[in-house]
């Protein structure tokens, strides 16, 4: 049986000086992972506008934590690492789908290379 690949984006955009700061910490919160199968991608909402699409990104850093089953987390965080290691802790843990803008979903598949 082939292990779940868990996808985990930060969404921010280079002009902004939190996501400059943030991008460290991200890296950093997601080496300290003991999850098989995950996917890290920093995703700058500028630069890769096609990827993003109609998904509107108003509040910096935003998170979107996704499975082969669908999009479990998504949605802005305070840039501080604790935060981000309890919302993945929580949510890696946590295999139910989330209710979110259906433009997360599309924005994890195309990720995924489902679409």
């Amino acid at each position: 049986m082939q292990a779940m690949t868990v996808l985990v984006a930060c969404l921010c955009a280079a002009w902004c000086r939190t996501c400059e700061s943030y991008q460290q910490t991200f890296e950093s919160v997601c080496d300290e992972l003991p999850q098989a199968g995950l996917q890290r991608r920093w995703i700058d909402i500028e630069d890769e506008a096609d990827l993003v699409g109609e998904l509107d990104i108003e509040t910096f850093p935003t998170l979107l934590i996704a499975d082969d089953d669908g999009v479990r987390f998504a949605g802005p965080l305070t840039p501080q690492p604790e935060t981000l290691r309890r919302v993945l802790r929580a949510h890696l843990d946590d295999a139910q789908p989330a209710q979110v803008d259906a433009h997360y979903g599309v924005l994890a598949a195309r990720l995924r290379g489902e679409a």
